[in-house]
């Protein structure tokens, strides 16, 4: 190595170990790695290594901490360090057999260290109880599986066993007992029984056997094989199907990158799922389009298709599975959508299949990644359209018609171009005068996705008003008579001159979608268009206003919205939306309005039931209809059926619903709180800021335990963290702020869990902030966190005004920020000794701040003050604390410890004395004589 090299090689360690010793180990791998790079020297080398391989460990990379140990023991077998290492890596990775062998050998070479011994003594005996565990699970999984074989063993047994089955596959080693010992085989003879509950039990285990294990979840297809998985979501069962499109997801993660452990060298030859990956998705495809599978188990295929095939990142260029599926099975898709149940012959399906099926084909072309592949796409949607138009045979022709619809709800340009195709739209109009009724229901549900188009509403307008005026008068059937309302009044838009069915009023038509919403004897698809004429209708003030008051119609809109058919989420959602005023609203600048009045223009003017007393009057009215547990289920839907447009209004309704704090405790009891976790996490960024808020309103003012039951409480901390970046406004801010205050303040795990969030640095932000409330809100929160060490080091550290800021708080006018900083200045001084003295360093108004503390009139912030001074006394620091004692602090002490017993301030007092009796135990000042 030259000169130059040695040098260069030099630095970067030296730079290494001191970040490395400072905490900054990710600066330390960086340092460390470029050493490796130009290093020839193995000896050196080897320590490189092992340093990195400690730096590992710290962040938790513990196959790379054992890869670096290796190789630094290459080099020196007997390097103690690099073996330790190695050793604890090892036991995390779970390999205590080689962990065992490794701390053995420092043992060997170092006798007397109690800590390898230590760790001898316990890796030796949790393999010994692994052992006993591995035999004692293999005699219980072939017990477990002779209960649930027995068909004359007693029902409740073979429940248990089936749940521990379960449970036991969700572990790594219990799943691979459960392999090990012919359990697949055994799992087949489960489901041949073709008992549901064998079934669902035996599903549910192989999808614990495959998550997160590669050469498992492939042994598990080849030996079940994907014909067979497929054959059992098709069953008509709804739990059925539901459990193995898990089981199906489950073997997609695993192959597809769930699988984070090294198989080493052999991987590339023995793990290669592209083959298998390709054979479960013709298999689904082939599914989509089968009379064989049951409209759940279509549900189901559709979902994984809409899952799995579109790229999940736009940056990744490779849409080579979307492009598969449209070759392969686009037709598939679209003859779903064409499907029209009330004629023979159809294939099975669930409510909410075609709205899945729409969902799917939007995601599939919004994948594609240029012109020629949209061409393709639009050219095989036109095929098939043409192919099914015939003169000849109206239900084919209705099936054309069905399937546009299909595509209007979902790539909306593909179905709109075919709309506009020649002849389509009269076709449309003209089977509205079919003497079927089929045809007319079909024909005019396509005018009305077709309708949202001005020029296709004013075709509509045109060509076709005077036929649905007839429709409506004189059809008998409630179904068609919505249709062809709802139809006509979408195709007016928001221009009352083009309104064609305002006999009278919008009242009157909202009037009249309540009558159909609440009658029980209509069908639920078509109740769904009165939902949909409301969501239109309540941009009206005096229609939304109605509609809340009449809590009939109000708790039939929030029943339909917990129906097995999800496809009504959307208007319901609307329809809160515009009830609740929650909507984005637009802005206009005071100027810009006297501009518009002054040239006598429009201007926008708000309604008088627009206005906040109303608004707070329908939220109030919503809540006793019970609109929290609609909202509960709704979120609960299908992720393809719940796009993220939807989430964002259901985030807006529960943000609207949970503005008044008397209100959020029926929130949390009806299932608020846990259904807003989930918007929060995923959805538009609009959305996800609107439910973080909502959450934080929450978790300012209740108990964490009961608004987010179990482990749930912890997945609140991201979102409320999220409203603290410089981007969102003030009230999310300190809303935020004061939710992770009530987190903070309530146990030691959500303290843990808030710091690896890594939100401290926000929150210090704040406590910098000008406006006051944040500023309280931020000091509060680092109060109920300093317990925290790794908060507690933070303040230890030098070269920042952290603990310097915390002092000068205590000075503030502000009793509540007073309250606060002082506080928290307490517990860091009391369990950081050294704080004591580093706060008389960073501030020369310390002695004066801490006076004025110990002299205020609030009993809770002298309290504080006095707490401060006795860890200053306490500090094993002579000289600080003799410093105490010279200034007039003494005086105060004396004045306030002599005072009479007194409730309101008994705290101070007590503390008083409690710093007088420390003082004298240092011989700073002698007893207080007793008066003659």
């Amino acid at each position: 190595m030259t000169t130059g090299n040695k040098l260069h090689t030099g630095v970067f360690k030296d730079e290494g170990n001191k970040y490395f010793q400072s905490g900054d180990t990710d600066k330390a791998i960086e340092c460390y790695s470029k050493v490796i790079k130009t290093c020839k020297d193995n000896k050196v080398l080897a320590v490189i290594y092992r340093n990195r391989s400690a730096c590992y460990l710290k962040k938790e990379n513990y196959a790379n901490a054992a890869s670096d140990a290796s190789k630094a023991i290459d080099v020196d077998a007997a390097d103690i360090k690099a073996l330790y290492r190695r050793c604890q890596a090892l036991e995390k990775l779970g390999k205590l057999d080689m962990a065992f062998k490794d701390v053995q050998r420092c043992a060997t070479i170092e006798p007397k260290n109690k800590t390898f011994l230590e760790t001898l003594r316990r890796l030796g005996a949790e393999i010994q109880q692994k052992l006993k565990t591995t035999f004692s699970t293999d005699s219980r999984v072939q017990n477990m599986f002779d209960i649930l074989l027995d068909d004359e063993m007693e029902k409740d047994k073979r429940e248990k066993a089936a749940n521990n089955l379960i449970v036991l596959s969700r572990e790594d080693a219990g799943a691979e007992r459960i392999f090990q010992n012919n359990g697949v085989p055994l799992l087949l003879n489960m489901i041949e029984t073709g008992k549901p509950e064998m079934i669902l039990a035996a599903v549910r285990t192989l999808s614990g056997m495959c998550t997160g294990h590669k050469a498992r979840a492939m042994a598990i297809i080849h030996m079940v094989g994907v014909d067979k998985m497929c054959s059992i979501m098709a069953v008509d069962n709804e739990e059925i199907a539901l459990a193995t499109c898990n089981l199906f997801q489950c073997i997609n993660d695993s192959l597809t990158g769930g699988d984070k452990r090294e198989y080493g060298k052999e991987e590339a030859l023995v793990l290669d799922a592209a083959k298998d990956l390709k054979t479960i998705l013709l298999s689904l495809l082939e599914m989509v389009g089968s009379k064989k599978v049951s409209g759940n188990g279509r549900d189901q295929a559709l979902n994984l298709l809409s899952k799995n095939v579109p790229r999940n990142n736009k940056k990744d260029k490779d849409n080579s599975k979307t492009l598969f599926t449209i070759d392969h099975g686009l037709k598939k898709i679209l003859k779903v959508c064409g499907q029209v149940p009330e004629l023979p012959d159809q294939l099975p399906l669930t409510e909410n299949t075609q709205l899945i099926a729409s969902v799917l084909l939007n995601k599939l072309y919004d994948d594609l990644s240029c012109d020629p592949e949209r061409d393709n796409f639009r050219d095989i949607c036109d095929e098939y359209i043409k192919s099914k138009i015939d003169p000849n045979d109206m239900d084919k022709t209705i099936h054309a018609v069905n399937t546009i619809s299909g595509l209007l709800q979902g790539p909306f340009d593909v179905g709109n171009a075919l709309v506009g195709r020649q002849g389509i739209m009269e076709m449309m109009v003209a089977l509205c005068g079919s003497e079927r009724e089929v045809d007319q229901m079909v024909a005019i549900e396509a005018l009305i996705h077709s309708s949202s188009k001005m020029s296709r509403a004013s075709f509509i307008i045109t060509n076709g008003v005077s036929l649905l005026k007839d429709i409506y008068k004189k059809t008998t059937n409630e179904k068609i008579k919505i249709r062809s309302y709802r139809c006509a009044y979408s195709s007016g838009g928001d221009d009352y001159g083009l309104r064609q069915f305002a006999e009278g009023s919008t009242e009157k038509l909202a009037k009249q979608c309540r009558k159909w919403l609440c009658n029980p004897k209509i069908d639920t698809k078509t109740r769904k268009w009165a939902i949909e004429g409301l969501a239109y209708l309540t941009n009206d003030a005096d229609v939304k206003d109605d509609f809340v008051e009449d809590e009939t119609a109000l708790k039939a809109m929030f029943e339909l919205a917990k129906s097995t058919d999800k496809t009504i989420m959307y208007s319901v959602a609307c329809t809160l939306v515009n009830c609740s005023n929650c909507y984005e609203k637009k802005e206009f600048l005071p100027e810009l309005v006297q501009l518009a009045k002054f040239s006598k223009q429009h201007v926008p003017e708000q309604h008088p039931k627009d206005k906040k007393d109303f608004i707070d009057k329908r939220v109030k009215r919503l809540l006793k209809a019970g609109v929290i547990s609609a909202l509960a289920v709704m979120v609960k839907a299908d992720s393809s059926i719940l796009t993220n447009q939807t989430k964002e209004m259901l985030s807006r309704v529960f943000l609207a619903l949970s503005m008044d704090a008397k209100d959020r405790g029926t929130i949390v009891a009806q299932g608020g709180g846990k259904a807003l976790i989930p918007l929060a996490l995923e959805g538009t960024e609009a959305g996800k800021t609107k439910a973080s808020h909502a959450l934080a309103k929450i978790a300012a003012i209740s108990n964490p335990e009961i608004a987010f039951p179990g482990e749930r409480v912890y997945e609140v901390v991201r979102p409320l963290i999220s409203l603290l970046q410089t981007d969102k406004d003030g009230t999310e801010n300190y809303e935020a702020l004061k939710g992770l205050t009530n987190f903070a303040g309530f146990s030691d795990k959500l303290r843990v869990k808030i710091v690896k969030e890594k939100a401290l640095p926000e929150i210090e932000n704040y406590m910098f902030e000008d406006h006051e409330q944040i500023r309280q809100a931020a000091t509060e929160c680092m109060c109920n966190l300093v317990s925290c060490k790794e908060v507690q080091d933070r303040y230890l550290e030098d070269g920042n005004d952290k603990l310097k800021l915390m002092v000068l708080l205590c000075g503030e006018d502000d009793e509540k920020l007073q309250i606060a900083a002082a506080g928290a200045l307490a517990m860091l001084t009391g369990a950081q000794k050294k704080l004591c003295l580093k706060m008389t360093l960073v501030t020369t108004q310390w002695l004066e701040i801490l006076q004025r503390l110990c002299l205020h009139t609030n009993s809770s912030i002298q309290h504080r003050g006095l707490v401060i001074v006795y860890n200053m006394l306490n500090s094993d620091n002579s000289e600080l604390a003799k410093k105490l004692m010279e200034s007039e602090l003494l005086e105060i002490l004396s004045v306030i410890g002599k005072a009479e017993d007194n409730p309101k301030r008994q705290g101070a007092i007590d503390a008083a004395r409690e710093c007088l009796i420390k003082a004298m135990d240092l011989g700073l000042i002698k007893p207080f004589s007793s008066p003659p």
